[in-house]
C-alpha cells in the first residue's frame, strides 16, 4: 500500500514538472531597468574600478586581446547588441545569445493588422561597430481559412530595421563618450 502511494507520488512530481508555464515578459521590463548598462540604471562603476580578472580580462583562445569597445560582459559589439535590443523591445523576445551574438523574437501580430505576424532574427557579426557587422532577418506570415502561411516581407523593411539599429548604436556610443 505504502510503495504503491510513493509510486503515484512520484508519477504526479514527474507529470507536474512537464506542465507548460507561460510567461511572457515585455521588453524593458522594470526588473531590467536597474541592471548596469540599461538606460534607467542608477548602476555607475567607480573611476579606474576594474573587473573580476584586471584590467585586459581572461584571454582562454588566444588572439592579441583587441576589444574593439565590446565591453568585458560578451562576444559581440555591445552597442550594437544593446541597440538591438531596444529598437526590438517593442516585440517579444523568444531568444538572446550575448556570445554567438544572435537575437530572436518570438511571433508579434501589430494590434492594427492581426490578420498578419511578424518574427525577426537578428546576427552580429563584428565585435566592431560596423554596418557590415549587423544582419537582419525579417519573416512574415498572414493568417488564412487553413491557419498561418508564409509571406513575402514588403519592400526594404529588412534595411530599415539594420538602419535603426546602427542609427540607435551611435547614439548609445556618443551617449557613452
Amino acid at each position: 500500500m505504502i510503495r504503491s502511494c510513493l509510486v503515484a507520488a512520484a508519477t504526479a512530481a514527474l507529470l507536474a514538472g512537464c506542465g507548460d508555464s507561460k510567461i511572457e515578459h515585455d521588453y524593458p521590463d522594470s526588473i531590467y531597468r536597474n541592471l548596469p548598462g540599461s538606460q534607467g540604471s542608477s548602476y555607475r562603476p567607480k573611476e579606474g574600478a576594474q573587473g573580476i580578472f584586471g584590467e585586459g580580462g581572461i584571454n582562454l583562445l588566444g588572439g592579441d586581446g583587441e576589444q574593439g569597445g565590446t565591453g568585458g560582459g560578451i562576444g559581440v559589439n555591445s552597442f550594437l547588441w544593446r541597440a538591438s535590443l531596444d529598437t526590438l523591445s517593442f516585440m517579444p523576445l523568444a531568444s538572446a545569445d550575448p556570445f554567438g551574438g544572435v537575437i530572436i523574437t518570438d511571433w508579434f501580430a501589430p494590434p492594427e493588422t492581426p490578420g498578419e505576424r511578424f518574427k525577426v532574427t537578428v546576427y552580429i557579426l563584428d565585435k566592431r561597430l560596423r554596418a557590415d557587422g549587423l544582419k537582419v532577418a525579417v519573416f512574415r506570415q498572414e493568417k488564412g481559412a487553413e491557419g498561418w502561411a508564409d509571406a513575402a516581407v514588403v519592400g526594404e523593411t529588412n534595411t530599415e530595421i539594420e538602419n535603426n539599429i546602427l542609427a540607435r548604436a551611435r547614439e548609445l556610443r556618443v551617449g557613452s563618450l
